[in-house]
């Protein structure tokens, strides 16, 4: 997959990551329970009313819509240009949605002992978004190259 290719999928995975917090976190801030029907993974609501749904007072589907937002607003400068420092940045926030997601879906299997089904996919898009950030990370073909001079043989 080249590298526009792996930009726009990671624009449609932050995408997908946003209409899922903001279904967690519109659910959270109205008091309505989720819709969750899934045979063994009906503990959306179990997870979301627990005490770990919330970080400083605020819902965590919140802190999800200004991660994902963040990504868009990233990957978007990224399929104009792609310097290092964009790069980088994508990178970092793969790195910090891939922690966060490992952390919240410990605390659902060893604290709270159910699962919701919306984190869960918000962690695997978490992890497509990790690997297409490594991706564009380890590309090197928009840093400058080296003078011919300055490469070792």
């Amino acid at each position: 997959m080249n590298a526009s290719a792996t930009k726009w999928l990671l624009l449609v995975l932050s995408v997908l990551g946003l209409a899922d917090s903001w279904y967690l976190a519109e659910s959270a801030l109205t008091d309505t329970p989720l819709v969750c029907g899934i045979e063994n993974l009906d503990g959306c609501n179990i997870v979301a009313q627990s005490a770990y749904s919330h970080l400083f007072g605020i819902p965590l589907g919140v802190y999800g819509l200004l991660f994902y937002g963040l990504v868009i607003v990233v990957t978007l400068a990224a399929l104009t240009r792609m310097p290092s420092l964009v790069r980088t940045t994508l990178f970092v926030l793969g790195i910090a949605g891939l922690v966060a997601s490992a952390i919240f879906v410990g605390i659902q299997l060893l604290l709270i002992k159910a699962i919701c089904v919306y984190c869960l996919g918000s962690a695997l898009l978490c992890l497509g978004i990790f690997v297409l950030t490594y991706k564009l990370w380890r590309e090197k073909g928009d840093l400058p190259s080296l003078p011919a001079e300055a490469v070792v043989s």
